[in-house]
């Protein structure tokens, strides 16, 4: 049996990933990009059996701003942007025990690095039966995503679109809009001035923003990343990043021009994209769900384009009781709140929530 730590340089990490169905999410050059982003350290935890696997891609985050001045080294462990999630091979997820020894064994490692709590966002496709074959209960369910079967044939995958979703894309055919797949290093200032102006108007939080540093970081991930467009008369509308890996494309962020909206080109544009990724040779178009796995409007924009539905999980742990308590405590203080305030806010962890 061996366990290891793995930093992004291992060459463990890429090895194990040849072994496992995996998203670009849980490649070494993603999560240190966003390792970058977050100021955090990218790090994976494996355990190998033979041909057993567990295999969980994190993010190493100091709790100093948490604890201010004092010189107590701890840390929380969250999951890169996206859909990471642990991965297990078929003989570790047939084995009865194996799963629940594996995680204990994560995450009495993760305690030995002075780690207090994990929240691990878990890959809806991926992950699919991790619920059942664990005894324990570390998973709480978030929401359900979409994604679209391209092993149907083109009409059955027509068919399955809801019809109001199949008028805008006839009428913005009629209306000259042309969906193309290009190279997301040749558009890439067209995607973020896109991008950045559909987060403006839709007044979104923090942290869906993101710097140049990080879309340009995503060009280092080669063939595995690609924008597709909608344009009219050389104009583009809409623009969307997806991720391809082991048979799942993976919309990734995406936008469309204010001026634009009235022609709703994004219909156009996933419709593209699925048959595209279909003639590709995939299984899946991933589209995700709503904002935080609600069932808001973006997440009734999604559903119809697919009755294909995921259940979308997060791990969630105090891995040591003592440390995580004595983060609550000090928090509570800090902000003048008191612990129950923080416990009953439902953010994990609670020592987080503002």
């Amino acid at each position: 049996m061996n366990t290891v730590t793995l930093d992004v340089n291992h060459p463990l990490w890429s090895a194990t990933l040849e072994q496992l169905n995996h998203d670009v999410y849980h490649l070494p050059d993603y999560v240190a990009l966003d390792a970058n982003r977050t100021e955090t350290i990218p790090e994976a935890f494996l355990l190998q059996d033979d041909d057993k696997i567990f295999f969980a891609p994190y993010l190493l985050r100091s709790c100093k701003d948490i604890l201010g001045s004092t010189e107590t080294e701890l840390y929380d462990v969250i999951s890169p942007y996206g859909y990471p999630g642990i991965l297990m091979s078929k003989a570790a997820l047939d084995h009865a025990e194996f799963p629940d020894f594996a995680l204990q064994k994560f995450f009495n490692t993760l305690q030995t690095r002075k780690v207090c709590s994990a929240f691990l966002r878990q890959h809806p496709i991926l992950s699919e039966g991790f619920a059942k074959v664990l005894q324990s209960d570390p998973l709480q369910e978030n929401g359900k995503t979409v994604s679209i079967d391209l092993t149907l044939d083109e009409g059955q995958i027509w068919a399955k679109t809801r019809r109001g979703h199949q008028s805008t894309i006839n009428k913005c055919k009629r209306l000259g809009l042309v969906a193309r797949t290009v190279s997301y290093a040749e558009y890439i200032d067209e995607f973020i001035d896109i991008y950045e102006e559909t987060m403006d108007r839709v007044k979104a939080k923090d942290n869906y923003y993101f710097s140049r540093e990080y879309f340009e970081g995503l060009l280092k991930l080669g063939d595995k990343v690609h924008l597709g467009i909608v344009e009219l008369e050389g104009e583009i509308g809409s623009a969307c990043l997806f991720f391809e890996s082991c048979g799942i494309v993976q919309a990734h962020l995406g936008g469309t021009r204010s001026a634009f909206l009235k022609q709703s080109p994004f219909n156009l544009l996933l419709h593209h994209m699925r048959l595209w990724a279909k003639e590709r040779g995939n299984q899946y178009l991933h589209i995700g769900g709503g904002v935080g796995g609600q069932k808001d409007n973006l997440y009734t924009f999604k559903s119809g384009f697919s009755k294909q539905r995921h259940e979308f999980f997060t791990l969630r742990s105090i891995v040591d009781t003592e440390k995580y308590n004595d983060l609550l405590h000090f928090r509570a203080k800090a902000i003048d709140k008191s612990v129950e305030d923080l416990q009953e806010s439902n953010f994990f962890p609670a020592y987080r929530a503002s």
